[in-house]
């Protein structure tokens, strides 16, 4: 069944979700910051609050702001409601708990700035807000409150963003952060806090007995509202899930198991609830696509993917019969077989591999079966030793991995630490440096041997998942995908071309080489839908050294 056409520039609940969620994280943010600047002085922070408050204020920041936090908060309760199973990681339900926490937080900031400001024209600087919070119960509610929606965003923003390398590569900086900016707003707090004390500050316009009760009393009023408001959504939830609740149930079929599961349910959602291992990086938001399956029933049995389940299984290529587990709620019996699948916790299970841009070198020995007929053991052994040695050494000069030994071929892998122009021409450049150093070799080679070696090459890039595969105690880190097997096949062509190298065109115009090395050539290659263009080059220790600098961009034509 076809999902209806949709209008890809329109917003998906999920979109909703995300920049709402960055507007309210921006707002904690800044808050935190300010309360931090109370370490420098009191005067520093208000400084820094009234600018904060002018952009909040503005038209545009009110609608930004009370917009953001409304969407986000109905989203939430949307999705509780949504919800047929509690059964999540601990990390999701962390992240559930305290962004419920968060309302409770600004309704007290709203009651004290925004609403005492409109209604009574009190200021809201922190002469007056710190002295009337100076308790440490109120003021261990209102920094738990505030960490409390730090917290969330940070593990939202983790979870969404925890597939993507250059989010791993910064994650040590971010934890830091999200255990810094906090205990930083707290220390500047207290700090205000005592210079208000020692130096007797009293604030412009300080509320009355009267106006701090009406203040009070709107505090409590509209907590009360929003708690209640959660436990209805609670039981609106139970209601339509209780087990007293008699619903149409289905089977989901594993393969080594069976469970049945009442209709509504996603696939992931059964999956957790009943123990079933699978894998889903992002929390359940169709963003990583780690919990997708593959799905055998009748048509009739599977709803229509919506726009952001399309999206992501676009990205990454699926065929038509595979779903993502959390946006599948079969109507229907189903045999689904996940595709990742984990035993423990995803926030540990970093070897379970991660998508990235890198660019895949495969180098291959020629002429190697001529020399292993009737050769010593011994001197094929050391023949590979050498060959190996002289190619991860040049692979790991120039920034990549030596990564796969296998037979007289050596797969290496290169991006893990850096961007793909980056990678692209550290691989252009160990192509030239392993030229270099097989053709210094090659003389000794034949003196010692009698024969003569050639090797071929190749080099493609794009998204791969890398991680560690294999059984038990015997797993190795590699790359997997549509990448590595293209490399591949283009070093196994590089052959028939007669050239040292064979790259394709996308990696020469990621590296930033736009002009050519030669004639490009249209290549089938075996597990490709579409052909791909291609470079043959004879002598990669050739080609003109300013193509291969980082940063360089060459002739820029189309």
């Amino acid at each position: 069944m076809t999902a209806p056409a949709r209008l890809s520039w329109i917003p998906t609940r999920r979109d909703w979700r995300w920049y709402s969620g960055l507007v309210l994280l921006a707002y904690v943010l800044l808050h935190l910051l300010n309360h931090a600047m109370g370490l420098v002085s009191l005067d520093a922070a208000e400084a820094m609050l009234r600018v904060v408050h002018r952009g909040w204020r503005s038209p545009v920041g009110t609608v930004l702001l009370y917009g953001a936090a409304s969407v986000h908060v109905a989203l939430a309760f949307y999705g509780l409601w949504e919800r047929r199973t509690l059964s999540m990681p601990a990390i999701e339900a962390c992240r559930l708990l305290l962004g419920f926490a968060m309302p409770l937080l600004l309704i007290g900031h709203v009651t004290s700035t925004r609403w005492a400001l409109e209604s009574f024209g009190l200021d809201a600087s922190y002469t007056r807000l710190v002295a009337g919070l100076w308790s440490p119960g109120d003021a261990a509610l209102q920094l738990g409150l505030m960490t409390a929606a730090w917290v969330h965003g940070c593990i939202g923003l983790h979870l969404a963003l925890r597939r993507h390398a250059a989010w791993r590569r910064i994650r040590w900086a971010w934890t830091l952060a999200m255990v810094l900016v906090p205990l930083l707003a707290a220390l500047g707090f207290l700090a205000m806090g005592r210079e208000i004390v020692w130096t007797g500050a009293v604030a412009l316009h300080s509320p009355t007995a009267e106006q701090s009760a009406i203040n009070a009393g709107r505090t409590a009023d509209a907590r009360l509202a929003y708690l209640l408001a959660v436990v209805a959504v609670l039981l609106a939830r139970l209601l339509r899930t209780g087990p007293w609740v008699s619903a149409r149930t289905l089977t989901l079929d594993y393969g080594s198991r069976r469970i049945r599961v009442p209709q509504g349910w996603t696939v992931l959602e059964a999956s957790r609830a009943h123990g079933v291992p699978h894998l889903s990086l992002c929390g359940g938001r169709a963003r990583c696509s780690t919990c997708r399956v593959r799905v055998h029933g009748p048509a009739a049995h599977l709803p229509p993917a919506g726009v952001d389940e399309r999206r992501t299984l676009r990205r990454v290529a699926a065929p038509d019969d595979v779903r993502l587990a959390c946006q599948l709620r079969p109507e229907g019996d189903l045999r689904v077989t996940p595709l990742f699948t984990a035993s423990v916790e995803p926030a540990t299970a970093s070897h379970l591999g991660h998508e990235r841009e890198v660019a895949i070198l495969f180098v291959d020995l020629r002429r190697w079966s001529n020399l292993s007929d009737g050769q010593w053991p011994v001197d094929l052994v050391y023949v590979l030793d050498r060959y190996f040695a002289l190619v991860g050494a040049a692979v790991r000069e120039q920034g990549g991995v030596p990564n796969q030994f296998i037979g007289d071929s050596v797969m290496a892998i290169f991006g893990l630490d850096g961007t793909l122009p980056q990678a692209c021409r550290q691989a252009l450049r160990a192509a030239a440096l392993i030229e270099q150093r097989m053709d210094a070799w090659r003389d000794e080679f034949g003196l010692q041997f009698g024969h003569v070696l050639d090797f071929g090459m190749g080099l493609h890039a794009g998204s791969a998942a890398v991680g560690e595969v294999g059984y038990l105690d015997t797993t190795t880190f590699t790359a997997v995908g549509e990448v590595v097997n293209t490399a591949s096949r283009l070093q196994d062509h590089s052959k028939a071309a007669s050239a040292r190298l064979v790259v394709s065109h996308k990696a020469m115009r990621t590296a930033g080489i736009y002009s050519a090395p030669g004639p490009s050539q249209r290549l089938s290659v075996r597990g490709r839908d579409r052909p791909l263009d291609v470079y043959a080059i004879a002598h990669p220790a050739q080609l003109p050294p300013e193509w291969l600098r980082d940063g360089a961009a060459v002739d820029r034509r189309a």
